[in-house]
């Protein structure tokens, strides 16, 4: 640490002492679900629930879970709802922020104004539950998608970070005779790609972590998301298990309903998580990196 003052140094210290601080804050409670899902009945009534490292390891919420035919379905409920979702999001998002990123698109303000609308006031919860049961969608998949295709705070986001891209790119283009649909594809989102990794996490994970949906929209058990399923283990735990079909009487001992809702969380939230290692580059990388020399 050259050239550093006392002040700035002391600054330092500090702000890694309250980042330091933070993680703590953040992790602790994570790792308390994780490893609480690994705890047998006779040890969480001996110690209590708040446990960070247990005596014995047992796996027996999983096996319980697993063995939940439902548990399968929801996965595949959802795993369809969020790659459909996250699909047709970015294709919309993205054909609709480019165009009202061109200053000389007539109307633009308008256009604007009539999305940011949007943003400030919408028909609410009944509105929305008629016009899905109107357009045929009440317990199908696409109820889960279609009324959510599109967030407007994400397309703004994405028609802000096409409107900062130098005009001088595209001129470029337009001099080897390129069209403007040959300019998104091979201009504008190779630019983009860290704009588009995010809003593609934010979709994706909004579409994974939507539970309300499910419980509006549908009836069928067979449709309903993995969120919805978990749900119901988390509020009831061992009775909803056994709603389900699912028995623990081959298990040496019953976990008790605290692992099962951690076990849940666990199970429901170490998917998404993992994605986010193979995008976290992008949301670090500059805009323009690499895009002009000289």
């Amino acid at each position: 640490m050259k050239n550093v003052t006392r002040s700035e140094r002391i600054f330092i210290i500090v702000s890694y002492i309250l980042l330091g601080l933070l993680a703590v804050v953040t992790i602790v409670p994570l790792l308390s679900v994780l490893i609480t899902s690994f705890v047998s009945a006779s040890e969480i009534a001996r110690r209590g629930q708040f446990i960070l490292w247990p005596e014995v390891w047992d796996t027996s919420a999983y096996g319980i879970l697993f063995k939940t035919d439902k548990l399968y379905t929801g996965y595949a409920n959802t795993l369809f709802v969020v790659i459909v979702g996250t699909a047709l999001s970015m294709f919309l998002t993205i054909t609709l922020a480019y165009p009202l990123s061109k200053r000389e698109l007539r109307g633009r303000n308008g256009i604007l104004g009539m999305v940011f609308f949007t943003m400030l006031f919408s028909g609410g919860m009944v509105p929305n539950y008629i016009l899905v049961k109107e357009l045929g969608l009440l317990n199908s998949r696409w109820a889960l998608v279609l009324p959510y295709i599109c967030n407007t705070w994400n397309m703004l986001i994405m028609r802000n970070f096409f409107y900062a891209i130098p005009d001088a790119l595209e001129e470029a283009a337009y001099l080897d005779g390129a069209n403007q649909f040959t300019i998104l594809i091979r201009v504008i989102l190779p630019l983009s790609l860290p704009s588009i990794a995010t809003i593609a996490m934010f979709y994706a994970v909004s579409f994974w972590n939507a539970w309300f949906p499910g419980v509006m929209y549908l009836t069928d058990a067979k449709l309903v998301p993995v969120q919805n399923v978990m749900r119901t283990i988390i509020i009831s735990a061992t009775a909803a298990l056994e709603d389900m079909g699912v028995t623990i009487d081959d298990v040496q001992q019953a976990p008790t309903s605290h692992t099962l809702k951690c076990a849940s969380i666990v199970v429901t939230t170490l998917p998404i998580l993992c994605v986010y290692p193979f995008i976290q580059k992008y949301f670090v990388k500059g805009v323009m990196v690499g895009s002009v020399k000289g």
